[in-house]
């Protein structure tokens, strides 16, 4: 894998999620995260990110939430000419996504592939039992 992917959340969500995924896809070296704890305030949220990019070469950053400190502090970033590639809302299927497209050299579906994955399985076991009859 060329790429890095980094995981960024208020709490130890990254880190949870990483372990999480790890489970069902192995060690992933190629994943960091850095979390926004409860002590911590933006500068230094930005400057636990910034050590972690500062050796990186290639990467994309995954975040829980829209409007939330830790991405509030890339968009800064960004804004001040930083070359940052930026979702919101991420979950354990983009992080898959990910995975899945360095390993067979793909492009990545990072939204689709997260919203295909949010569903109301009640309506899915009803369709499937109609499906049936």
């Amino acid at each position: 894998m060329s790429k890095q992917l980094v995981l960024v959340s208020h709490g130890q969500l990254c880190e949870g999620l990483k372990a999480s995924t790890e489970m069902i896809m192995g060690p992933q070296a190629h994943i960091h995260t850095v979390p926004l704890l409860p002590e911590e305030g933006t500068e230094d949220f930005k400057e636990k990110f910034l050590a972690v990019v500062s050796s990186l070469e290639d990467y994309v950053v995954f975040c829980d939430l829209m409007g939330g400190t830790p991405a509030n502090s890339i968009v800064q970033l960004i804004m001040e000419g930083e070359a940052i590639e930026l979702y919101a809302g991420m979950n354990m299927p983009m992080v898959i996504e990910f995975i899945n497209s360095q390993m067979v050299g793909s492009a990545p579906e990072y939204v689709r592939s997260g919203a295909e994955n949010i569903l109301n399985v009640n309506q899915v076991i009803v369709a499937l039992a109609e499906d049936d009859e």
